[in-house]
């Protein structure tokens, strides 16, 4: 799949597809600060900060910027990034 075609498709599936509830193991969180190499500081709904990572299929196609709200999933191996 081309570079234009994958930004097509990415773009339609985060702005065009149906809002939906976090599952169990989803949070919702806000971006306080980018850290740099696609990882952000968030902030939980019990005020914990911890960094995410993008995952790479959004990578330059979606741009995250502070105050935003995104879904997260937790990683089980991370230990300074604890989710994605």
């Amino acid at each position: 799949m081309s570079r234009t075609t994958k930004s097509k498709h990415v773009m339609k599936e985060v702005l065009l597809d149906d809002l939906e509830l976090p599952a169990d193991n989803q949070e919702v969180v806000r971006v306080l600060a980018s850290r740099g190499n696609n990882l952000h500081m968030v902030e939980d709904a019990a005020g914990s900060q911890f960094l995410v990572s993008v995952p790479t299929k959004f990578r330059r196609n979606v741009w995250i910027k502070r105050g935003d709200f995104v879904l997260v999933e937790p990683l089980a191996e991370g230990d300074k990034v604890r989710a994605e």
